[in-house]
């Protein structure tokens, strides 16, 4: 066995050794876990967040996105339960945007939207009326529109950049209050 053989094999037991001892210091974040007295687990917490109807012009593309918001938040912060009272309130603003990123050039019709959603949200401690949270967040999709001869399937292609897009708009701000109750900050 060489010198380099040897430095080697020490250098990955001392790799092994100090994942050993940092293996403790991981805990997840959703984890329902035991905590002081006087203190709710972050997933009661989370439970205890009242989702604010989300307010949009009626009839709009952007009223139906703002209900899927609202549900995918409802869901991710209570996880289907739900029996908790209240100690936070989440207000949520949404706009909208699309973009044509690719075009036809023999045709000038697009071939690939973007659509975007941003979003900008507070987070309300009731028993204060104190806003401990407030921040932005974004999604943006893309999406295929086959050609004008099929323009169902660029109608449905939109509906699921929607559907992604407000996914990605729920988890961001379900992680950023998640973040908050754990921290503080």
């Amino acid at each position: 066995m060489s010198w380099s053989d040897i430095t080697r094999i020490s250098r990955v037991w001392a790799a092994l050794a100090l994942a050993g001892l940092t293996a403790g210091c991981f805990e997840p974040l959703y984890a329902d876990r035991p905590t002081p007295v006087g203190t709710a687990s972050l997933p009661n917490q989370l439970r205890a967040v009242d989702v604010a109807a989300i307010d949009t012009p009626s009839g709009s593309r952007i009223a139906r996105v703002s209900v899927g918001v609202r549900n995918e938040l409802i869901y991710d912060l209570t996880g289907g339960s739900g029996g908790f009272s209240p100690t936070h309130r989440l207000d949520v603003k949404l706009a909208a945007t699309q973009l044509q990123v690719i075009v036809d050039i023999a045709t000038a019709r697009p071939d690939v939207n973007n659509y975007g959603i941003d979003s900008t949200y507070t987070l309300t401690e009731l028993a204060t009326g104190r806003v401990v949270v407030k921040g932005q967040t974004f999604a943006r999709v893309s999406y295929n529109i086959p050609g004008q001869e099929q323009r169902f399937a660029g109608e449905r292609g939109l509906r699921d950049a929607e559907n992604r897009a407000a996914k990605e708009i729920a988890e961001n701000i379900r992680s950023r209050l998640a973040s908050y109750f754990v921290a503080g900050t």
